[in-house]
């Protein structure tokens, strides 16, 4: 069964809001909400855009996707089946004539960036 669009965008404005909420978390005392702000849907440009003060806190450009099913999860699954106790699972994938992309889990992700 299809999605309504307003239910889609309504997820991917949620999950924009979950990433806004975790940069923000990393600074509480050196960023304000507008430092970070999600974006409305449609809106061309950056999914989460950033002051410059908060730039020089997180140089990433964010493109958020909220989809039912993603391929890479395959590609997780069995890095995380294979992960020894103690390691983190990482995908490196390349697409022919693409850079190779390093695909880990978020919450790791945000615990490695504030440690910065």
């Amino acid at each position: 069964m299809a999605i309504s669009t307003q239910s889609a965008k309504a997820k991917g404005r949620r999950h924009q809001q979950w990433v806004r909420d975790k940069i923000l978390a990393l600074w509480p005392k050196k960023l304000l909400p507008d430092d970070v702000r999600s974006t409305s849907m449609g809106a061309s440009g950056e999914d989460v855009q950033l002051s410059p003060a908060a730039r020089l806190l997180f140089p990433y450009s964010v493109e958020c996707k909220a989809f039912k099913s993603f391929a890479i999860y395959k590609v997780m699954d069995q890095a995380t089946e294979n992960c020894p106790k103690g390691a983190e699972p990482i995908a490196i994938i390349k697409a022919d004539r693409r850079k190779p992309l390093a695909v880990i889990d978020a919450e790791h992700f945000f615990k490695i960036i504030s440690k910065r």
